[in-house]
């Protein structure tokens, strides 16, 4: 089972998802890595290897259920991380949504990757604050839109703290400002594309902080031709340290999640 989302996926509100129950605070254990600077492939080569030593716990996991055996506590990860200047594509995504060829590509000191999240394409950069969820959603709720909208929900109330009033639009996943319906300059501020392989998560949200959002202007964002993106520091009118609002949204994840931190082991090198 492998389910995608997309940045034009459903946003169906929070209140709408099943009332699946939540597993014992035991199991809603995070391990988080503040990743600093990194490359963003060696990032997603941790991510799937993350994800692979998850799957292989829970099949492990199946065959001693099986045997009348108790099963193994399945670990569950969060990064954060900073990428240099960077392209992806989703799985849905339209490659002629990058406007840039190969060689303008290096001019701007930037690189390109196709990778297996859902959604159109995006762009990682310096300033971008960018929180990779490996979550086991069966120690959680196995309900993805329930998933989603909890990371929304942690961004909104992290923007809160700094005086902005966030919100979702309807059928375009991610956090706005204006983004009451009639307002006349909607601007996205947080981009989402996950995937969920046999209930546990990849990929997740890029908010922007002092991004340089000229890397913007040569793309369409997610392949939404009509809203305009935005930063913190675009909107406060002065920079924000990205190490201060990291910390605001992981205390703001952990509150949506239920969940508690546990010391992380793996590491990448900073550039």
């Amino acid at each position: 089972m492998d389910i995608y989302s997309a940045c034009m996926a459903p946003a169906a509100p929070l209140a709408s998802a099943p009332a699946a129950p939540m597993a014992a605070p035991s199991q809603r254990t995070i391990a988080v890595q503040r990743l600093g600077l990194v490359p963003y492939v060696p990032t997603w080569e941790l991510q799937e290897q993350l994800l692979a030593d998850t799957l292989a716990i829970k099949a492990e996991n199946r065959q001693a259920e099986s045997a009348g055996q108790p099963p193994r506590p399945t670990p569950n990860h969060l990064l954060f991380c900073q990428h240099p200047p960077t392209y992806t594509l989703g799985k849905s995504g339209k490659p002629e949504h990058l406007l840039l060829d190969e060689a303008a590509l290096t001019a701007h000191g930037a690189t390109f990757h196709r990778i297996n999240r859902g959604g159109d394409i995006t762009f990682h950069g310096p300033g971008q604050l960018v929180a990779y969820p490996l979550l086991d959603l069966e120690s959680f709720r196995p309900d993805i839109h329930w998933y989603l909208r909890a990371l929304e929900e942690a961004v909104i109330q992290t923007l809160a703290g700094y005086g902005l009033q966030a919100g979702r639009i309807a059928g375009l996943t991610g956090v706005w400002l204006d983004w009451q319906e009639g307002a006349a300059n909607p601007r996205k501020i947080c981009a989402m594309g996950v995937r969920c392989s046999r209930w546990v998560t990849l990929h997740g949200l890029a908010l922007n902080v002092n991004t340089d959002l000229s890397y913007f202007g040569y793309i369409v964002p997610c392949g939404i031709t009509d809203k305009a993106v935005t930063s913190l520091q675009a909107e406060l009118g002065h920079a924000v340290p990205v190490e201060e609002v990291q910390e605001r949204l992981l205390a703001a994840l952990l509150a949506q999640l239920d969940a508690t931190v546990v010391l992380a082991a793996h590491s990448l090198p900073t550039l």
